[in-house]
């Protein structure tokens, strides 16, 4: 149980900072946030977990085919906030726009044979 806590306590911990960081410097903050530290964690803690480096390949793999999609947020959401559109309401739609295209990515990849 206690390395359940360590795990959250050191990725809350991270996510925390960087959003403080943000809000004293946005290029700072943009460049820790854009360092895949999230992926980094989450290979590490299925490393330590399960010593499987097979497991571990298989997630890189898959985070790389669907970085591409993720792109989708950050190109909708600045578009609609500069439209003027509410935060909460453009945040929305672009999870949504992202969602759709983690969808497509992961139908187009299946049909070309490619497993995630």
């Amino acid at each position: 149980m206690s390395y359940y806590l360590v795990k959250i306590v050191v990725t809350t911990v991270l996510i925390v900072l960087i959003s403080e960081i943000a809000k004293r410097s946005s290029l700072i903050g943009a460049i820790l946030a854009s360092i895949p530290l999230v992926s980094v964690l989450a290979m590490i803690w299925l490393y330590v977990d399960t010593r499987d480096v097979g497991k571990v390949s298989d997630l890189a793999s898959s985070i790389f085919w669907l970085v591409l999609p993720s792109l989708a947020l950050f190109i909708a959401l600045p578009v609609l906030l500069k439209y003027g559109m509410h935060f909460y309401l453009s945040l929305g739609i672009s999870i949504v726009l992202t969602v759709g295209c983690y969808w497509l990515m992961v139908s187009v990849l299946g049909y070309y044979g490619v497993r995630l």
